[in-house]
């Protein structure tokens, strides 16, 4: 008896969702839809919602592709002209949402070669997902149309480094430590690097977390978004998808 309500509830965010862009839109009635495909370095470059059409699997296979490039050393800068600044003022209509860390070395734009409102990111320490960091990505999968969500953990981790060590934290460190603890229980006895390890489950336990929020789920159901996860290599440069 409870679906009316969670049916009712959805349909009022879209509702407000919908509004948002809808502003937008209005200013850009009679715009020329333009895309540029290019086949092996592909990126898409358009006006309006750009990524409407983009389907989950390709909005994972365009960060892959930039990934690539930037490990190459052949990043193109996308959408990071004055014409694109002035496009996205207006509105905005990601097509990924990144949940990552808040370490300095892990910049999603410039891993993944990208620019000005083609990625939704959400970063704190440890790339946890508590209900603020969940309720930004439902926000930005279900009102802004992104169609990836990524949780990305990179190498050596100092806030899971911290959770390993069980020593006591100044503060509200503490807080960020507790959430990360239950995967260093889980990849306590499996065999190989510890601290990689306790990244990858500290990972999948993030993106289990995401993927229990009714809007998340709702929208994997539906094909519309997919929830992946990831890791960021440090010293080469290259993240690797986990599904």
């Amino acid at each position: 008896m409870k679906q009316p309500q969670k049916n009712l509830a959805r349909r009022k965010l879209l509702k407000y969702g919908a509004a948002a862009i809808g502003s937008y839109s209005l200013v850009t009635v009679g715009a020329k839809k333009t895309t540029a495909l290019e086949t092996e370095d592909r990126i898409v470059v358009s006006q309006n919602n750009q990524y409407a059409d983009m389907s989950p699997q390709e909005a994972i296979d365009e960060l892959v592709r930039g990934n690539q490039r930037f490990i190459r050393q052949k990043s193109r800068n996308p959408n990071q002209d004055r014409f694109r600044l002035r496009q996205v003022s207006a509105s905005q209509s990601p097509f990924a949402c990144i949940l990552t860390c808040s370490d300095s070395r892990v910049p999603p734009e410039i891993l993944f070669d990208r620019g000005l409102g083609d990625l939704f990111v959400v970063r704190d320490a440890g790339n946890i997902a508590t209900p603020g960091e969940i309720g930004s990505l439902e926000y930005g999968a279900l009102v802004l149309g992104a169609k990836a969500v990524v949780i990305m953990g990179h190498q050596s981790c100092g806030a899971v480094q911290a959770a390993m060590q069980l020593g006591s934290t100044p503060g509200f460190i503490g807080s960020v430590i507790n959430e990360i603890l239950p995967a260093v229980t889980i990849s306590r006895n499996k065999s190989g690097d510890r601290v990689y390890n306790a990244i990858i489950a500290n990972v999948m336990l993030q993106k289990q977390r995401v993927q229990t929020s009714p809007i998340i789920s709702q929208l994997i159901e539906e094909n519309k978004v997919t929830v992946v996860g990831a890791y960021y290599n440090l010293q080469t440069g290259k993240v690797e998808i986990i599904t």
